[in-house]
């Protein structure tokens, strides 16, 4: 059991209280915390269910080995989000760790200073292994689970469930009793002032509101014939990709980006890094766009961003980029932009159709030792 109180620098965790019920309502009703509600959760949140919860769902949690804590001002005493522990294995010193802040205290670093002093508390308690259970769509919680010593561990694929029957993947991040505090050493920083640029083409990270250019860019019969499967992706494919994008850059999987005109900040086509080989310091990367935006440079521009960036701050060795045989003009993007050509992979794709032979690709790599080029004038 851990215990009764809690310090947690600017917040307490305490027991709830009768008097906690209207701050407990009106934050478990906020539109945040009711994207991202627990299974059978309420919804409105009244403050009858504050209450019920108060006497009686806390009291059980703390009966079956849990925790059920009061997030409070360490000033001013009054609630400003709740934290617990549940799903408690003792034959495996496990638990499943969670949280709310209410939106008046975000921002202010509670969630992480309260999931440290919580951790902390639990593994002094006896535990071994403490889960936080994230949705992909969810980064906010992503980065506070990297800011309190939480690694990234793999899919709970449809673990979670929704109020209308809905299951949902959930990721797991874990955090061991003899892991430090955090935060977590990630492989994919964040970009400098959230943007790389070089007043002509601006990189910076996809976000869901890029879905419709993107969506635009991936169905051009064009862009099709590139794609490892040559198959327009749906826009709910496109919908996805954008909505776990910052998910993704977290867990340092992939950096996918949006190229955009550095002048206006239209988007006008998209590049990524692929961060396939970790042990190794290896990525791939990708790039295309509208043809708008074509035959100007924005292309090499972008690619050389992206290699600076990768090769600077991330610490890779070696970038490598396949390229189709027919497609000259991005092999000239990676030649301009520094890349060099190291031969053809035979077979590399899968057959556009069961009845035609595999394509070959084009390999092309950059290393950081390799010079890098000056931007065009």
């Amino acid at each position: 059991m851990t215990p009764e109180v809690i310090e947690a620098g600017p917040v307490r965790l305490r027991p709830l209280r009768p008097d906690d019920a209207e701050d407990l309502a009106a934050g478990r009703d906020d539109p945040v915390n009711l994207r991202f509600k627990p299974v059978g959760m309420p919804h409105p949140y009244t403050v009858a269910d504050a209450h019920w919860w108060i006497s009686e769902g806390a009291p059980a949690a703390w009966r079956g080995g849990g925790a059920a804590y009061a997030i409070v001002d360490a000033g001013t005493d009054r609630l400003v989000g709740g934290a617990g522990l549940s799903q408690v294995a003792p034959g495996r010193g496990q638990a499943e760790l969670g949280y709310w802040v209410a939106p008046r205290a975000r921002r202010r670093g509670i969630a992480t200073a309260t999931t440290r002093a919580l951790a902390t508390a639990a593994f002094q308690a006896g535990l071994a292994r403490l889960e936080l259970l994230i949705r992909a769509e969810n980064p906010a919680s992503q980065r506070i689970a990297l800011a309190a010593g939480f690694h990234p561990e793999g899919v709970r694929r449809a673990a979670g469930a929704g109020r209308d029957g809905d299951r949902y993947d959930l990721l797991a991040w874990v955090r061991l009793a003899d892991d430090p505090p955090g935060p977590v050493p990630r492989l994919l920083p964040d970009l400098p002032d959230g943007r790389l640029t070089d007043t002509v083409v601006t990189l910076r990270r996809l976000t869901p509101a890029d879905a419709e250019v993107l969506h635009r860019l991936h169905t051009r019969p064009e862009v099709v014939a590139t794609r490892v499967r040559p198959v327009a992706p749906t826009r709910a494919d496109i919908d996805r990709r954008c909505a776990v994008a910052e998910s993704e850059w977290l867990t340092g999987r992939a950096a996918d980006l949006a190229v955009c005109d550095a002048v206006t900040g239209t988007m006008v086509g998209g590049c990524a890094l692929i961060y396939d080989e970790p042990a190794t310091g290896q990525a791939m990367i990708g790039y295309s766009l509208l043809p708008g935006a074509r035959g100007r440079g924005l292309a090499t521009r972008a690619v050389r961003l992206l290699a600076g960036w990768a090769c600077g701050p991330v610490g890779l060795a070696r970038l490598w980029a396949g390229a189709a045989t027919w497609n000259t003009a991005s092999q000239r993007v990676l030649d301009r932009a520094g890349f060099h050509r190291e031969g053809v992979m035979r077979a590399r794709l899968p057959a556009p159709t069961p009845d035609t032979p595999r394509p070959d690709t084009v390999l092309w790599s950059f290393l950081a030792t390799d010079p890098h080029p000056l931007p065009p004038r």
